[in-house]
Parts: C-alpha cells; structure tokens; sequence
C-alpha cells in the first residue's frame, strides 16, 4: 500500500541519526514519478566520532550539507560511478545522515522500468547506487530541503517527499547489523551496528565487509 499522508516533518529528522534510521524503514521516499517504500537504511554520525562518517574528518565543501539543519539531502559521487542518497538528520552542525541504501518501487513502476532496463524489479533499488538510478536522483540535489513543499517551474528541481508508512513494518522485524562496505573501525559491527532492514524483504541488498585499498606503487 502506497502512503498518501503529510510529508515528514523537520521534527521527525531533528533527532539522533539512531533514532531517525530504523524509524524511516517502512516510509516512502517520492522523486521524479517513481515511489519506493524503504527497506534498508545506515546510520552516520560524524559529531559521535564515527570513523565511518564522510564527517569524520570535519567541515568539506563536499560534506557540507551534512553540517546543516536536518531535513536536507546529502548526494555524493562514489567509486567514481555511483551516486548516492542521505537524509541530513540531528541538530544544525551535527553531521548526522542517514543512507538510504534500499527500498522497493511501490508506484511508478512503468518510469522505474525505463530508467532500468533488463534488470529484475527486485533489484532496482536493491542497493544505494540503484536506488539513485531508479530515483534519478544526481548530484543536482544535495543540499535540497525536502520538509517544504517545492512546485518547480521548468528547469528547476523536482520535488522530493518523505512521507510516513501506510501501515509501520512490525518492529520485530527490524534486523540491525556492521554497514556494508565499510573498511577499517567504522566497520566494526560490534562497535557500529547501525545497518537496519526489514527482515524478509527480498530488495534488501546483501551484506559485504570493507576492503581497504592499497595505493597502488608507481
């Protein structure tokens, strides 16, 4: 079932990152014709001193958005391929987001499919990079407040909507876990369970450790 309700207020992101993260699962997440009801979602807070946090290291031009009120997108440029969603959540300068790393396409499935072709609908937004693609979200929306209502006129940015599940996942099925690809302490599961899906979905995007990189010698 597809929610037609209210946006999600600045209230509901104005919160810890761990609270905001497994709270989103079950919500549906609008932008550009196609709906996806979340299902997997990572925590990071940088102002926690999480070594996982593009945060980590302090205030960039990229990270930006970050530090900002919650309720704004943070889109970043990965692996020099893949773009990637956050939801900006805690206090003005507390560098918390949340990634939404997956969902299933609840509505507008005939504009998902054209953005995905020759690919399984379980696995259009079977991973953060997908759920961009699908989405069409680029680096064009980072910054963007998505807790006001936004009507574009030509040219300008498309809306994005948040809004509250029709009906809330049980909490029992509410797994948590290390994040995925995550190298080094910022992977430590133990440390840093802040990966959270719903169990049984089959969108969900399957777990892998981080590897740190070598540098290659010249």
């Amino acid at each position: 079932m597809v929610s037609r309700g209210r946006r999600l207020p600045r209230s509901f992101f104005a919160r810890d990152v761990l609270e905001v993260a497994p709270d989103l699962l079950g919500c549906t997440l609008s932008h550009a014709g196609v709906t996806v009801r979340i299902t997997e979602t990572e925590a990071y807070a940088g102002e926690h001193g999480d070594p996982g946090s593009h945060a980590f290291r302090g205030w960039t031009p990229r990270t930006a958005p970050m530090f900002g009120i919650a309720g704004r997108t943070y889109v970043y440029f990965t692996y020099g391929m893949h773009w990637m969603l956050c939801l900006v959540t805690g206090h003005d300068g507390g560098a918390q987001a949340v990634l939404i790393r997956a969902g299933e396409v609840v509505a507008g499935q005939d504009v998902a499919a054209t953005r995905r072709p020759g690919v399984r609908e379980r696995e259009w937004c079977r991973g953060p990079a997908r759920l961009a693609t699908t989405l069409a979200l680029d680096g064009s929306a980072t910054g963007r407040d998505f807790c006001v209502p936004h009507r574009p006129a030509a040219g300008e940015p498309i809306d994005l909507v948040v809004r509250p599940p029709a009906s809330p996942p049980d909490t029992v099925r509410i797994r948590t876990g290390p994040r995925v690809g995550v190298s080094g302490p910022g992977g430590d599961g133990a440390a840093y369970p802040w990966r959270f899906w719903l169990d049984g979905e089959s969108s969900v995007s399957p777990y892998r450790p981080g590897v740190i990189r070598q540098r290659r010698r010249s």
